[in-house]
């Protein structure tokens, strides 16, 4: 499988954290690949040799990696969905901006998010053993897709590895039993096995052996887990690939969980493989290779990939996309989102919509993990470019539609402005001559309501329209609708009064008639009793008059509870501690006198992860060396995802001294945690000299 690109990787430093002029590490008891050198910032790695793998130990693992967002139910799940999609991401060699856990400043990033096509996500680098960043797991399980890593050999130097772990069957089983607790440790999903160098007789004899080893491990450590063999190597040892699945590369296709063919196959490739005996039964199983660069003679790829979907549909068969970050790549980054968008748009007619359909809440405000500045409750709280999927929330469906006289829909990603995160959702159009309204179809769901459901729609109204919010149910025969009533919320940004226009049991329609805000925050209780939500859909009707009329909207979020769970009471945090200290001594850029102290520093504490949006990290100065400076008001360091936070690069007052840091939780609701819950740990340090601190 060759890369998409061997440029160097490009503005690989832009995002850090500057430590000029600094000079020194006085403590340090961290793993060394972990951890950026410069900075101690938390990163995302691979294992490069066989014997990394093998001596690979969880006490050795990067607890900063670890995903931590459960694999979301979604409908039609993977084993019944008959036509998948699987996303091979290969990006410059991989690990760029995404390795870093806990962000990285970038102007405009590479982030994938139309999720709800895809079923199955593939990080793919040549090293050796390609973990996904957490970033990306997060993400993908947020959407209910499975992130799966790779493992790769090549060339000469593959050749020798795959003569070591392919020797004998106790050679192989270690192998696969560590690529297994790497998955099960990290929190992934499986493994592409992409062998593409000749193996001898003895390596070939014991490869499908251990594919069937592996994939059974798999299966049985991490439940709903895959093990995909990539078309390359043959029943006799050598390297040719196929674009199919036949006789000569069968044994590995019938040891796991499916094959990625190579991509130069035609339809007569296709048309072979639907009646070969061996793919009876399992052509979900068979991920037909589409090579989104178009290297090579081809079909489609490009902004011609549908071309290749619609043949590989045609056989119905599942597809591997390979690198739709050529979107990226080979483009103007300004124009991302808008070729992306175009990308997954000409794909939609290929591609199943999934639902997600687990249970309430169900909440998002459309943050699609990067923006100008990071948001909350449309306020700015911090004002720079950042990129961190960890702050992905649930996508909504872009669609880009033209109607009869003229007139258009579309929704897209927006980061001038945002209600929480970095982007809110643009619906924008025009309503033609002759048609009194659109609509807009944001979410496609399959969730049990409460009986009594929160409903809040937060948005900013356009004018010479009207905005309603349409929720509609599956299950009408047995969906009882008893009526709303209006929610007065003290939390609510800019309160609006609500007026119910239409409501029956397949579609309930909101519409606010008294726009006296700039930002619009409507909330109901929703009475309803045996229902799921289908569809939510966003109504733009014209005000007066027939004439074409030409709208934007942002939405900034659209949240569902269960109303019973509001009345549960907020936690406090626990088990605060500090460790893996690293201090860091310079002088100010000012007088280049001024000695400048810098903290780098282990956040963990204990709370329920399900009931907080995230987590936000503040620091203040207790006291320091001059008794007359009072204590100092408590400052934002950044946000957390997980009950883990590496402080990096904190400038405090010169030693000795005494500074607090605080964990606030923010509920996913959007509440702030009164602060008697918050967590603290103050942090005291001395020096022998004034250039050397320590805890």
């Amino acid at each position: 499988m060759e890369s998409v690109s061997t440029k160097e990787k490009d503005n690989m430093t832009s995002h850090k954290r500057k430590r000029e002029e600094t000079t020194s590490i006085y403590f340090s008891d961290l793993t060394a690949i972990h951890y950026d050198p410069d900075t101690t910032e938390p990163i995302s790695c691979s294992l490069k040799s066989l014997e990394e793998l093998l001596s690979w130990k969880r006490n050795d693992a990067s607890p900063f990696n670890v995903a931590t967002v459960p694999l979301a139910s979604r409908y039609p799940p993977l084993h019944s969905c008959p036509r998948r999609t699987l996303v091979s991401h290969d990006m410059k060699g991989g690990y760029l901006e995404d390795r870093f856990i806990q962000g990285a400043e970038v102007e405009m990033p590479y982030a994938f998010y139309h999720w709800e096509y895809i079923d199955i996500f593939n990080y793919f680098s040549h090293q050796m053993v390609t973990i996904p960043p957490a970033v990306w797991t997060n993400a993908a399980h947020k959407h209910g897709v499975l992130s799966i890593g790779t493992f790769i050999t090549e060339w000469t130097d593959g050749a020798k590895t795959c003569e070591a772990f392919l020797a004998d069957e106790e050679s192989y089983r270690a192998a696969a039993d560590k690529l297994v607790q790497i998955s099960h440790c990290y929190g992934f999903d499986g493994w592409l096995v992409n062998i593409e160098n000749v193996l001898s007789e003895t390596a070939v004899k014991n490869t499908g052996p251990f594919l069937r080893y592996f994939t059974d491990q798999m299966h049985e450590r991490v439940p709903g887990s895959v093990v995909i063999w990539y078309d390359s190597v043959l029943k006799n040892g050598s390297l040719s690939w196929q674009n199919e699945l036949n006789d000569d590369n069968r044994m590995f296709f019938d040891a796991c969980d499916g094959i990625f063919t190579n991509y130069n196959w035609t339809e007569q490739s296709l048309e072979w493989m639907k009646s070969y005996s061996a793919a009876q039964g399992r052509f979900a199983d068979i991920y037909v290779g589409v090579d989104v660069f178009a290297r090579g003679k081809v079909v489609g790829g490009k902004f011609e990939t549908n071309k290749a979907l619609e043949l590989i549909r045609k056989y119905e068969f599942s597809t591997a996309l390979f690198a739709p970050g050529w979107v990226y790549e080979c483009h103007e980054k300004a124009d991302f989102r808008q070729n992306q968008d175009k990308f997954w748009n000409l794909l939609s007619d290929f591609v199943y919509i999934h639902r997600p359909s687990s249970s309430l809440p169900f909440i998002s405000s459309f943050c699609q993990g990067f923006g100008k500045s990071m948001y909350w409750r449309g306020q700015v709280e911090m004002k720079r470019n950042w990129f961190n999927l960890h702050a992905q929330e649930i996508q909504p469906l872009y669609l880009s539609e033209n109607m009869d006289n003229g007139g258009w829909l579309r929704t897209r990603g927006c980061s001038e402005d945002a209600w929480i995160g970095g982007s809110s959702l643009m619906v924008e159009g025009m309503i033609p001559s002759g048609r009194s309204e659109v609509c807009a179809r944001i979410f496609s769901l399959h969730i049990p309501l409460a009986p009594k459901t929160f409903v809040s729609f937060v948005y900013k109204p356009p004018v010479g329209v009207k905005i309603s919010l349409e929720l509609k149910t599956i299950d009408g025969p047995l969906c009882t609708f008893d009526g709303t009533e209006e929610i007065a919320r003290e939390w609510s940004f800019r309160p609006c009064s609500l007026d119910i226009l239409e409501s029956q049991s397949e579609a309930v329609t909101f519409k606010n008639v008294h726009l006296i805000c700039l930002i619009c925050c409507v909330c109901f209780l929703l009475k309803m009793v045996g229902c799921s939500l289908r569809d939510v859909c966003i109504r733009v009707s014209r005000d007066e008059g027939d004439e074409n009329v030409s709208f934007n909207c942002r939405i900034g979020e659209i949240m569902l509870l269960d109303a019973e769970s509001l009345q549960a009471p907020l936690q406090a945090v626990e088990g605060i501690c500090v460790n893996d200290v690293v201090w860091h001594t310079g002088t100010s850029q000012g007088d280049g006198h001024t000695l400048k102290v810098l903290l780098n520093a282990t956040l963990r504490w204990q709370y329920p992860t399900q009931q907080v949006r995230h987590f936000r990290i503040h620091w203040r100065h207790l006291r320091g060396p001059d008794p007359r400076i009072p204590p100092g008001a408590l400052t934002l360091i950044g946000r957390s995802y997980s009950t883990l936070y590496r402080v990096v690069e904190l400038e405090v007052p010169a030693a000795p001294g005494l500074i607090e840091l605080v964990v606030e939780p923010v509920s996913r609701e959007g509440f702030r945690v009164p602060e008697a819950q918050w967590g603290r740990r103050t942090l005291s340090y001395s020096a022998s000299s004034s250039e050397n601190p320590s805890v």
